[in-house]
């Protein structure tokens, strides 16, 4: 099929979008609407930006990106596609023959049933889109321990710690803590995953932030005599290279009388290290503050649903990214 007849195709699926359709681009995964269909070009309109919200899609870039798609058997890479070009696929998406696999970070043409980059919304009295999607509570520990965090942090005015009482201290400190260790092992989590999906270095970003592949490199010693004798072989005295080896130093301490100050410089510093956490205790709180969701009725139990909606809004102010645009600066472009 002609790029001519699959664009005509394309712009009668547009012109037949319910009105406040939402779709989202497949690596920023920014939100963004049709404002216009024209013959050379689409109009969109971002809902996330604060600058350079409405751009044309060019119709000569969707016939380059259709190329492309075409002669790929296995599917366009994503992140081949210029900055901030990411809506092009989105929109093309929308024609029945292509589709986005996220997973495998490719568009490709297909003669299957297709999925596309629209998101199931309806509009808010703002404008607004609204993703409409049943919450549900995460079975993670993070997720439990923020919210008890996030209560403990309005039930105490945490801005002057030194008018809080030692226990709340103590309580304060240790949910922090597990909050910490917990947000991390989810951390290295995600990033085993995004490792598989991020590709040659390129920046990929979200409506919070940005994330990049990068290498770390990490050095070893080879075997000392191996190590001896090429610096040897290069001119280097062996005697500039060899050191005191502190765990031989130790094993020697242990089969004589000296002390650890006779060969080591000792200072000290004092912190405070979390001993205990009482679970149990840390359960029955969260269960309470579910339960005391639902015996409750009336004006009474809608207050309570707000304050909790409002602990979920804090709990991902506490454990998500800023804002992405206060990171990086894009630039338009095309594929």
């Amino acid at each position: 099929m002609s790029f001519g007849i699959s664009w005509d195709n394309l712009l009668e699926r547009l012109d037949e979008l319910p009105e406040g359709s939402t779709l989202i681009t497949p690596l920023s995964h920014d939100r963004f609407r049709i404002r216009d269909v024209q013959q050379q070009r689409v109009i969109i309109e971002f809902l996330d930006k604060d600058i350079d919200d409405t751009r044309p899609l060019q119709r000569d870039q969707f016939e380059t990106l259709y190329r492309r798609v075409s002669d790929e058997p296995n599917g366009f890479e994503l992140d081949r596609l210029p900055p901030d070009a990411d809506a092009y696929p989105a929109v093309l998406s929308l024609h029945p023959r292509f589709e986005i696999d996220e997973d495998a970070g490719v568009i490709l043409e297909t003669d299957g049933p297709t999925t596309n980059q629209i998101l199931d919304t309806r509009d808010h009295e703002d404008g607004s889109a609204h993703m409409d999607e049943q919450r549900t509570e995460p079975d993670l520990d993070v997720y439990a321990d923020a919210l008890l965090l996030v209560d403990a942090l309005e039930r105490h005015e945490v801005t002057n710690l030194e008018q809080i009482e030692t226990d709340v201290l103590v309580d304060l400190y240790t949910l922090l803590s597990d909050v910490q260790r917990n947000a991390n092992d989810l951390r290295q989590d995600v990033s085993e995953v995004l490792l598989i999906r991020l590709h040659h270095d390129q920046p990929v970003s979200g409506p919070f932030g940005s994330v990049q592949r990068t290498t770390r490199r990490n050095r070893s010693l080879k075997p000392d005599d191996e190590v001896l004798e090429t610096l040897e072989d290069a001119g280097i005295d062996r005697e500039r290279v060899l050191g005191v080896d502190r765990s031989k130093v130790d094993d020697a301490l242990e089969v004589t009388a000296l002390s650890d100050t006779d060969v080591y410089e000792i200072t000290e510093s004092e912190y405070v290290r979390k001993a205990d956490v009482d679970e149990e205790r840390k359960e029955t709180r969260l269960q309470g503050l579910k339960d005391q969701l639902a015996t409750t009725e009336g004006d009474e139990a809608e207050q309570l649903r707000e304050e909790i909606e409002n602990l979920e809004d804090r709990i991902a102010d506490l454990t998500e990214f800023k804002s992405g645009s206060q990171f990086h600066t894009r630039t338009q472009g095309g594929p």
